[in-house]
């Protein structure tokens, strides 16, 4: 397709198409011209003379650099500046002169118009004058001071007329190039008919309502829309969810640890270092609580924007994992934050409560999918929910300032009970029972309170005590009548003896890098053996028991997650986020950890693999020695957070980008231990992705606009023509916006309302396949090049929130994500479909 040109915002743009500006919408204003194939179809005579036309434009110093543009006769920019624009389609630095294939000269709109309105070809110069013989051999540029006064263009010969009619005829129907050399096409590779390269027109993507144009390589891999030959694998799942979540760590009779992280639910056999994934959740896990049988799980999920992903609640077997129930579709709101089943009945009976405004909550026969009743708690802040272990009629929920007692009536209706009398400061955070019934609750401020029934079945505190300094995050009663405690805030582990007025028998504290407590579970339940699981709120899962210090057992970051980086030569790759960690994992194995002092929001490998560089939300370049954690250097690059890092493909050079809209270059030295600062390049937009061009001369940027920018590493300078840079080969793809990767955004089988933002993008080494991740929490696998918005591709749901970053590992077999707010972390295996 030709290119248009047209004046915005007093900026030319050689734009593909016809994103005309100011045609037919009235002065001023922003309005839509026809493209090139309606006025091509056209009929003859029915376009105006001053709306635009097509000619064919040389250069008169390479004739075989040309092109066909249509132009803009409207725009009020002056007739020379559109001649240095036109010159640089052509490559032509500071194009002065226009001149008809007879040397005359057009200086004017109004001449295009009016006196070459049936001439096709011109030639542009760089020079003031027209050499003798700049276009063929026996035609003279006429003196400066002739002007023909012909509409056809005076001296024009018979034979040249004829040639031109017969050549405007035929390009109605032949394929029209844009801004790509003759020469060019000619020379196209075998690999490609030469009708498709000449076919090939620019992409045009909508991303947040503004619309945005890509221009095609010369030549690239054939466009394949169908599905890629691979498919998504859950392979492993790092961390744990403990920063915002409740009680959610568990141990089941096979003695597998089971908790949950984003939509996932895992299960852990530590002796065989296995794990198998629950995936039926459309949405992040909210809530889990396990069956009596321990051979049953419900499981609670937040909400999502599309039918599928509706709040529900799911019923799985830990065996099989295969979904027994679901229920709630529809019945919930925003999410579900507490499932509890019951107790003397073997479990018939499950609660949900929901998370939207009113707090409903309702009982379900679960095995029949019967609602048996449901009130409206009209509580803010309820943290939880459960069955009284000797009535399953009797339910009791608590939260911020609240903790009341719900009897269930046969006609459904229930009865409630407030054993804390609002309004009350008071935030119940956990809840369990006696042996005799008797209520224990732990609260925010640290005190555990032991509530008792008279004989008018009336509520009272019988006991109340200090245990811990601020929060208390969960109780465990353990078989021989010790009851654990758990401090959020001191980090301590307490233990009590029931039996004897609950005197204090011993306390551990968890070290500082592991966080506060957030769950407890026995490791042998009903085992005497004081060994327990503990979950932290810095996503850590520890073993040991109160009498001996405990061992890690699942390392997670405990903030938000977002740098990953792939070792080139390795299946090694890094993690870095705000908890100020770096970690080096070699997939399901954690082999190092280091505090940095920085949070990291990007990383990179040196291609040497033996250094790692990582940029700091505060504008810190970091330089770790990947063999063993030890930070080997610290520069000051700005006071911006350094969102893109990235080596060149030799490795003598670092390009950072940074949310100031710069771009940092620094001369590496010493297998990536040594960095001089060479320069910057200034921007004005933030930058969030980096790409080297493949022979290190050119970088692309994606800033938080998602426009795709170029800059010229050697002279210090953005490049302002994406047409001169289509043809640039780039050594990866992590920009989230460009021709090769257009069918990522618009895609016509993506969920409706399909307004996804690309997040995060990636591509093979061998470039037959490119990964995206996107602001919903998909995970989609597409073939590359991906142009279409009729691509189709293989996908896994398993975040709520951002996908951060997607990388794949050396040799192609496995890709790593990494999610933003809950710190998760998962490998995924590419298997065959």
């Amino acid at each position: 397709m030709p290119a248009s040109y047209g004046k915005k915002n007093g900026v030319w743009y050689a734009s593909p198409g016809n994103q005309g500006w100011g045609s037919g919408a009235g002065p001023g204003r922003l309005g839509r011209k026809p493209s090139v194939t309606e006025v091509d179809n056209m009929p003859s005579g029915s376009l105006k003379p001053s709306a635009g036309r097509v000619i064919r434009i040389i250069n008169s110093h390479d004739h075989s650099v040309q092109c066909r543009v249509l132009l803009n006769l409207r725009t009020s920019q002056p007739f020379e500046e559109v001649l240095e624009d036109l010159g640089q389609v052509l490559k032509m630095i500071g194009a002065k002169k226009m001149y008809t294939s007879n040397g005359q000269e057009v200086r004017s709109f109004s001449q295009l118009r009016n006196e070459f309105a049936e001439v096709e070809t011109f030639y542009l110069s760089n020079t003031p004058s027209l050499p003798v013989g700049a276009l063929g051999p026996g035609v003279i540029p006429p003196s400066p001071g002739r002007r023909s006064r012909s509409r056809l263009g005076g001296s024009v010969p018979d034979d040249l007329s004829k040639t031109t009619a017969r050549q405007r005829a035929r390009s109605k129907s032949r394929p029209r190039v844009l801004y790509a050399p003759e020469n060019e096409l000619v020379r196209a590779s075998s690999d490609y008919p030469l009708l498709d390269a000449m076919k090939e027109e620019p992409t045009r993507i909508t991303i947040r309502g503004l619309r945005r144009t890509f221009y095609p390589p010369l030549h690239h891999p054939p466009i394949d829309n169908a599905p890629p030959d691979k498919k998504l694998s859950l392979f492993w799942v790092h961390g744990y969810r403990g920063i915002d979540s409740k009680r959610n760590l568990w141990v089941l009779p096979s003695g597998e640890l089971l908790y949950y992280v984003a939509a996932v639910a895992v299960l852990y056999d530590r002796e065989e270092d296995a794990q198998r994934h629950y995936t039926g959740h459309t949405e992040d896990i909210m809530c889990m609580e396990v069956h009596p049988s321990r051979e049953l799980v419900g499981s609670g999920q937040r909400a999502g924007r599309d039918r599928k992903s509706q709040a529900h609640v799911r019923i799985w077997s830990t065996e099989s994992l295969q979904t027994l129930y679901v229920f709630g579709m529809g019945e919930l709101d925003s999410g579900v934050i507490a499932v509890a089943f019951s107790q003397l009945n073997g479990g018939s009976y499950i609660l949900a409560v929901d998370a939207g405004r009113e707090s409903i909550l309702s009982v379900w026969q679960w095995q029949w999918g019967h609602l048996l009743g449901k009130v409206a708690t009209l509580q803010e802040g309820i943290w939880g929910a459960t069955f009284h272990p000797l009535d399953d009629n009797l339910l009791i929920t608590h939260g911020r300032g609240h903790l009341a007692f719900w009897h269930r009536r046969k006609d459904g209706f229930f009865e409630k009970t407030d054993i804390i009398k609002p309004p009350s400061r008071t935030f119940v955070t956990c809840v369990q029972f006696e042996p005799d019934g008797d209520v224990i609750t732990a609260d925010s401020d640290g005190f555990i309170t032991i509530y008792s029934v008279d004989a008018d079945g009336a509520y009272f505190v019988r006991m109340e005590f200090e245990a811990h300094n601020k929060a208390i995050s969960c109780l465990v009663m353990l078989s021989e009548g010790t009851l654990i405690s758990g401090g959020e805030k001191d980090r301590k582990i307490a233990a009590w003896d029931s039996l004897q007025n609950y005197k204090r028998i011993t306390d551990i504290k968890l070290p500082e890098s592991a966080g506060g407590v957030r769950s407890i579970y026995p490791q042998r339940p009903g085992r005497n053996d004081g060994n327990i699981y503990v979950g932290t709120t810095r996503n850590n899962i520890l073993e040991g028991s109160l009498q001996r210090r405990f061992n890690q057992v699942i390392f997670g970051h405990g903030k938000h997650l977002w740098a990953l980086a792939a070792h080139p030569d390795d299946e090694v790759f890094a993690t870095g986020g705000h908890d100020k960690y770096v970690a080096l994992w070699r997939r399901q194995k954690l082999i190092w950890t280091t505090s940095v002092g920085y949070e990291i929001i990007a990383l990179a490998f040196h291609p040497y693999g033996a250094a790692l560089a990582a940029g700091s939300s505060e504008g810190h370049l970091i330089v770790i020695n990947a063999e063993n954690g030890a930070t080997m250097l610290t520069i000051r690059v700005c006071g911006s957070p350094l969102n893109a890092v990235e080596f060149n493909q030799v490795g003598d050079m670092i390009a950072i980008g940074s949310q100031n809209g710069s771009i940092y270059l620094f001369r590496v030295s010493r297998d990536g231990f040594s960095y001089k600062k060479i320069n910057k390049i200034r921007g004005s937009q933030p930058l969030t992705h980096l790409d080297w061009s493949s022979e290190g001369n050119f970088l692309q940027s994606v800033t938080v606009d998602f426009d795709l920018l170029f800059w010229d590493v050697k002279s210090l300078s953005p490049e302002k023509s994406p047409i001169a840079m289509k043809d640039v080969k780039w050594l990866t793809s992590n920009s989230t916006v460009g021709f090769l990767v257009a069918g990522l955004w618009n895609n016509r089988y993506y969920p409706a309302p399909s307004n996804t933002i690309i997040t995060t993008t990636a591509r093979t080494a061998a470039q037959d396949l490119v990964a995206a991740g996107d602001a919903d929490g998909y995970l989609r696998l597409f073939r590359y090049p991906c142009i279409t918005p009729r691509a189709e591709f293989t996908e896994a749901k398993v975040y709520s929130g951002t996908l951060a970053c997607v990388k794949f590992l050396y040799g192609n077999h496995s890709l790593v994500t990494v999610g933003g707010t809950d710190a998760s972390l998962m490998i995924w295996e590419l298997t065959e479909e």
